[in-house]
């Protein structure tokens, strides 16, 4: 499946246009950036899952541009990443895509292009969107669908204690909108809410809460967990997304956002209104933020053997005061990283050992790991295509080699990214 010209006929299934807006994320708060159809966040694509769809982009930027299709097992011509293969689409120019979404699950496109060390490329503008595959049966039992997308906004670079550069924001979002703008989440009780929520920051990891509720996680990047764990808290690193299940049972105003103070106050945050209830929105903080992705597998030892192991080291290197620092896999930075090449249909240990003081959220294309163990605690039964890897710490996950051709696997912060965190899995002929 591949690209047809324009020529073709009939309409698309859906269109895109890449454009730059003044988008108002609140009074006195706005942001000029790329964005997808003239909102933040793009347009909501709903799929079913086997069903092809042809979608058309429109570039109205005057740079060249590419969307890959996060989470999607689909070939390399269409996943949108240069790396893969496929093309970037040049500045005023158009191209349609056809593919057949699977997955069935929380996905989302987004631009695949290099920032560069420019603020204003890349993930750090509103080039995103959220895409929702349907299965073909979909028994969910829920009165009402909610989506979350996060983003930060007005990014500088700030020196940290050892003189490397990093990135910090003046102001963050959900959906586009900061806390106290926008029309709130209005809920009656004892509804059951699900909650599609994604992490499009280009390089924060986030923690969510509701004051009073509960959230029970259904689905990671799109795919069931083997275990509806009840949590307070959600973490996403960038890109990662959560389905979550709350059942509405505590009346009030409340804060949906950011459990740490000094992000809700940048903004990070939306409120969810329950109906006859009126006043100031309530937000609070649990004790103690915790994450553990084995609290939603099986916990018990991988069932099947790998049949390839293949080691994967984070390190990084000082560049210099000012400088951004230079990441490396195997003491390689891309594109001369090097990796062994994948053996369709065997199962490949992918052991991500970060020597780093950096988590890094590592992201595979048009596949999905199960993880093994993490911090050297087994698991098995959750499936995802980002895990954050803690700093100082391993995670093992194993890839069946079931999707062939150029496969992509790359930190997900983008300035990681531009500075060599990036690698290349081939497939042996």
């Amino acid at each position: 499946m591949g690209r047809p010209s324009l020529a073709d006929a009939g309409a698309p299934d859906y269109r895109i246009e890449i454009a730059e807006t003044e988008w108002e994320l609140g009074p006195k708060k706005k942001v000029r950036t790329a964005v997808y159809s003239g909102k933040i966040p793009g347009q909501l694509i709903r799929l079913t899952e086997g069903k092809p769809v042809t979608i058309e982009i429109v570039n109205r930027l005057d740079r060249a541009e590419i969307v890959h299709w996060h989470g999607q097992w689909i070939p390399v011509d269409v996943d949108g990443s240069i790396e893969e293969g496929s093309p970037m689409i040049a500045a005023g120019t158009s191209a349609r895509i056809t593919f057949t979404p699977r997955p069935s699950g929380l996905h989302w496109y987004h631009t695949h292009a290099m920032a560069d060390r420019n603020l204003k490329h890349g993930l750090y503008t509103g080039q995103s969107g959220l895409l929702l595959v349907e299965a073909k049966e979909n028994p969910g039992r829920y009165d009402r669908e909610g989506f979350v997308v996060l983003h930060d906004w007005l990014p500088y670079y700030s020196a940290s204690d050892d003189g490397s550069m990093m990135v910090k924001y003046n102001t963050a979002s959900v959906n586009g909108r900061i806390l106290g703008q926008g029309d709130p989440i209005r809920v009656r009780e004892g509804e059951r809410a699900l909650f599609h929520i994604l992490n499009a920051s280009a390089t924060e990891i986030h923690w969510l809460t509701l004051p009073g509720h509960a959230f029970e996680v259904q689905a990671l990047d799109g795919r069931p967990v083997a275990t509806r764990t009840k949590v307070e808290a959600l973490r996403l690193g960038p890109a990662e997304r959560v389905s979550a299940l709350v059942t509405m049972s505590a009346p009030g105003v409340w804060v949906f956002g950011e459990a740490r103070e000094d992000f809700r106050r940048a903004g990070m945050g939306t409120v969810i209104e329950y109906a006859g209830q009126s006043g100031k929105p309530q937000a609070s903080s649990p004790a103690k933020l915790e994450w553990d992705y084995r609290a939603f597998g099986e916990g018990v030892p991988a069932s099947s053997k790998p049949d390839v192991t293949i080691p994967m080291v984070f390190t990084s290197r000082f560049q210099g005061h000012g400088a951004l620092d230079k990441w490396m896999i195997n003491d390689k930075s891309y594109p001369e990283t090097s990796l062994p090449s994948l053996q369709s249909g065997l199962r490949h240990r992918l052991v991500f050992d970060n020597h780093s003081t950096d988590d890094h959220p590592v992201h595979i294309h048009r596949h999905a790991f199960e993880l093994i163990s993490i911090h050297g605690m087994a698991t098995r039964g959750v499936y995802k295509d980002v895990v954050v890897v803690e700093a100082g710490t391993r995670v093992e996950a194993d890839l069946v080699a079931n999707n062939p051709g150029n496969t992509l696997f790359h930190c997900h912060q983008q300035d990681h990214m531009d500075s060599g965190f990036m690698a290349l899995f081939r497939y042996a002929s």
